[in-house]
């Protein structure tokens, strides 16, 4: 079985080509996959497959030929990963899948839209729909914050805290009737000079080195607490920097993505 490994701001991916859909992708094996001591190590998964041979998601959009199929470290499903789709879209560019201009690509958030610029890879992230208020808790410490979809779920907390020093080795609390199927949570700084910091704890992952949703996320909630509904704003990660554009009608990710190792993989190792 062939395999690539790549990152967006060091969150990182395993890719698996399979535009046939002939891979029994099953929990287990995405999890020993994706462990650090027993497999290769990663945050997610990602299987390049072509819409029309996915079995198991939403019907194929005419004219979109690949989905990203997209799994967590533990194994779980995910409606979508900013800095996967970047990733993805570096992946079929190496294998000249990917064609000149911009590509569409689906995924179980919804229809993306990619385009390559040298380092830089941009992918329209659609609206972000800005829910209710909440709180997360770390140590018995309450943070408010505001619900943010990006396709995934999020809760995005604007904080003047130091969030270096935030525990982020245990997921923070939250409403899980707000959020009944797990969230993704970002803590951020207010914007200053056109800048903020985040750091994000991500379900089913744990923290990691950057979100591209939790980045789009972050942004939206950081304009709002500024009093602004639209605008760019550079974001620093513990990975690397991203921007964020947010417009009346869109948000737009722009960012890395680098392969860095191609191999063979014994695909029964994992089982």
């Amino acid at each position: 079985m062939q395999f690539s490994k790549g990152h967006g701001t060091e969150n990182d991916f395993v890719v698996l080509p399979d535009p046939d859909g002939d891979l029994d992708l099953t929990p287990a094996r995405v999890a020993a996959l994706c462990d650090r001591r027993r497999g290769l190590g990663a945050d997610g998964v990602l299987r390049v497959v072509r819409w029309a041979a996915l079995a198991d998601g939403p019907a194929p959009v005419p004219g979109v030929e690949w989905f990203m199929d997209y799994r967590n470290a533990d194994g779980s499903v995910a409606e979508m990963c900013g800095n996967g789709v970047r990733v993805y879209a570096r992946y079929l560019a190496h294998r000249g899948w990917l064609g000149a201009g911009e590509l569409a690509l689906g995924t179980r958030g919804g229809v993306r839209t990619v385009r390559l610029d040298g380092d830089e890879v941009s992918v329209d992230m659609g609206v972000a729909t800005v829910g209710e208020h909440s709180t997360a808790s770390i140590d018995g410490e309450a943070f408010p914050g505001v619900a943010v979809d990006v396709g995934n779920p999020h809760l995005a907390c604007v904080t003047t805290v130091d969030i270096d020093h935030l525990d982020l080795t245990r997921p923070p609390g939250h409403d899980p009737a707000l959020f009944p199927h797990g969230v993704n949570v970002e803590f951020v700084t207010p914007v200053v000079d056109g800048e903020v910091a985040m750091r994000v704890h991500e379900r089913g992952v744990g923290e990691t080195r950057s979100c591209g949703t939790g980045t789009v996320a972050a942004v939206v909630a950081a304009l709002r607490h500024a009093r602004r509904e639209t605008g760019t704003v550079g974001v620093s990660t513990p990975g690397g920097r991203l921007r964020v554009t947010v417009t009346d009608s869109t948000t737009v990710l722009h960012g890395p993505a680098v392969l860095v190792a191609h191999g063979d993989l014994d695909w029964e190792s994992l089982d």
